[in-house]
């Protein structure tokens, strides 16, 4: 059960994180959309599990080992955003999010 402070955040992360990857633009993203679906944060606020949506869905590994090489500039930009907020930044660790292609993935099963 996340705490009141945990919850708030891990959405503060998620929105900030959200307007990093949209200013790193283009040459970041490698031509793909990418959505943070949920973070998870620590007790102790020192380490967040971010979970990304990206799409199209090709290539998914290779775009996380590319999002997870760019982790410490990353981090670096969201220290700035959160230096009056929390004491540590938190650590970062990316994932796939692959829940939108199971769905569409039963939704293709179901209407055969």
């Amino acid at each position: 059960m996340e705490s009141t402070r945990q919850q708030k955040v891990a959405r503060q992360i998620q929105k900030d994180l959200g307007e990093i990857f949209q200013r790193m633009g283009k040459p970041f993203s490698l031509g793909k959309m990418v959505t943070i679906t949920s973070v998870r944060v620590s007790p102790d606020l020192s380490f967040a599990k971010i979970y990304l949506s990206i799409f199209p869905s090709d290539n998914n590994q290779d775009f996380l080992e590319h999002v997870q090489s760019m982790t410490k500039p990353i981090r670096n930009e969201l220290g700035k955003r959160l230096k009056d907020q929390v004491r540590v930044i938190p650590e970062l660790a990316f994932y796939i999010d692959d829940s939108q292609d199971y769905v569409q993935h039963i939704d293709e099963l179901l209407n055969k």
